[in-house]
């Protein structure tokens, strides 16, 4: 029996999670939940799983909850130092961190410093302070196993591989749902439309970040740090059809890649049965069905975030945690409908290129960044409607 905690319960990530605990009770127990605002969901949560510990990063969602859960045997905990809490909790084998956006950071390394083994299914903590992460695990004598789909693919196509006969990473994108509209057309998208994915089921921040490809350009971040491979050997492909989840070439000409149908449950089941793998009994992968596999070089002109993932990776230091934080007040809003989707890559390199980036020694370095980063993208925000 493998004790889980579950950072960020009540998302697509979360709750698929949840859904495979649910399936394989004789070998998954929860023991902790967080989520965000949710708390009613958090709630439905806790009285099927039981957890020992429970947190809200919102303290007025954690008050409501604690007043409808008197009685329970389960400690409401609330803040992010309640959260950080539930990481650290001494009975975990294995947290999850499926938390969207930065925010995930500060419980990630709470729960790496506390020697657990984490399933990282949000990049942004990665992309804020890879470097700092991999050097805790380090010194904790602790793993990182990725959960984003791309990620679990070069992960598993370089099992049994040596890294130094790595040539390149290909990170597979499926362009998401603007791929085919020019910048003229891609300038009067409405939310609504941007959130149409063609493949997968996903947050609301995620799916726009795949329309913009920023998705790609986070990922590329985290894969130099998840699998210490320079970013001169990290490459990116559209690859429409979701079905090539990623590939990793070696220096024979070799070229070894993860293939199945967009189910974010193999990913899921694989970091947390490690290096098991579970009967899901997906339906099985009908190639011949599907026909062919469509292979596409990114456009950067009309996506501009891609190249701004790695102008902030060669950069370095402070640079992707800034990346990162403009891109999600960019987001949120687009999302609210404040700012036309275009707008979106302008305010990041507006924010970017108004910072001075700083070595990442400590995770307060991360955190001021993205405090300086989020104070600025809003004010950017602020000055395109007015």
């Amino acid at each position: 029996m493998k004790n889980i905690v579950l950072l960020g319960s009540t998302g697509s990530i979360g709750t698929n999670t949840l859904d495979i605990v649910a399936k394989f009770p004789e070998q998954f127990r929860v023991v902790g939940l967080t989520a965000g605002t949710n708390d009613e969901k958090l709630e439905e949560q806790l009285r099927v799983f039981k957890p020992t510990a429970v947190a809200l990063s919102d303290e007025a969602a954690a008050a409501k909850l604690r007043a409808r859960c008197k009685g329970a045997s389960v400690q409401i905990l609330s803040g992010v130092e309640g959260v950080a809490q539930v990481a650290r909790l001494p009975e975990a084998d294995l947290v999850i961190s499926a938390i969207v956006g930065g925010a995930g950071l500060v419980p990630t390394l709470a729960a790496i410093r506390a020697r657990k083994n984490v399933a990282l299914a949000n990049k942004e903590p990665m992309v804020m302070a890879g470097k700092l992460m991999q050097e805790e695990a380090r010194r904790h004598g602790v793993r990182i196993f990725p959960v984003d789909s791309e990620h679990s693919a070069i992960f598993q196509s370089m099992e049994g591989h040596r890294r130094e006969d790595i040539r390149r990473l290909i990170l597979t994108a499926s362009g998401g749902p603007l791929w085919e509209l020019t910048r003229e057309q891609m300038q009067h998208v409405k939310p609504e439309q941007a959130l149409r994915h063609p493949n997968w089921k996903m947050g609301a921040k995620i799916t726009i970040d795949s329309a913009t490809l920023m998705n790609k350009g986070l990922e590329v971040v985290e894969a130099r740090w998840l699998f210490d491979i320079p970013p001169s050997q990290i490459e990116v492909l559209i690859h429409r059809e979701s079905i090539v989840h990623s590939l990793v070439e070696y220096r024979d000409g070799s070229v070894i890649a993860q293939l199945g149908l967009p189910d974010m449950r193999t990913p899921i089941s694989y970091a947390m049965n490690y290096p098991a793998r579970m009967p899901l009994e997906p339906p099985p992968l009908d190639l011949a069905g599907i026909g062919k596999l469509t292979f596409f070089r990114p456009d950067h002109d009309r996506f501009p975030c891609l190249g701004f993932g790695y102008e902030a990776l060669l950069t370095g230091g402070t640079m992707p945690a800034t990346l990162n934080a403009a891109n999600e007040i960019a987001v949120a809003a687009y999302l609210n409908h404040g700012i036309g989707f275009l707008r979106i890559g302008e305010v990041i390199q507006a924010t970017m290129e108004a910072h001075s980036p700083r070595d990442v020694t400590s995770l307060e370095d991360a955190l001021e960044a993205d405090r300086w980063a989020r104070t600025k993208a809003e004010t950017l925000v602020r000055q395109c409607l007015s």
